[in-house]
């Protein structure tokens, strides 16, 4: 690609020297609708390549929608529960009784014996000296 020529008086401003012709419009006009066609091409093999994105992600969002209720659920039937009345009533159909209501025994509790201490086995040293 050549720049323009500028041509006329070294003060006075001049067009430069363009060119009109016919083959170099006509160039232009090529290039540019290649480059056009191009981008058209990378514009719709990058749309068809990423069209199954956006159902997949309405998907997701209904399955993580679905989790979130079933999550909702459940902690709500986790709290009915974990209710104390419910957790006695538990306990007294199981047979156990509060510990406010149940008999007291006291009683000494009798004392480990001491065990005997290990007996420490016996160990001899026997040093040699040599003298050269």
């Amino acid at each position: 690609m050549t720049l323009p020529r500028w041509n006329g008086v070294a003060s006075g401003f001049t067009w430069p020297d363009l060119d009109l012709t016919l083959p170099t419009w006509r160039a232009r006009a090529v290039r540019y609708l290649l480059i056009y066609v191009a981008l058209v091409v990378a514009l719709v093999s990058v749309r068809a390549s990423t069209s199954g994105v956006r159902p997949a992600l309405r998907e997701a969002q209904g399955r993580e929608q679905a989790l979130v209720t079933q999550r909702d659920n459940l902690i709500l039937q986790l709290e009915a529960l974990e209710t104390p009345q419910r957790i006695i009533e538990w306990a007294r159909g199981n047979g156990m009784r509060l510990y406010a209501d149940a008999p007291k025994d006291t009683a000494d509790i009798p004392a480990i014996p001491a065990a005997a201490p290990a007996a420490v086995p016996a160990r001899t040293v026997e040093v040699t000296t040599q003298w050269k």
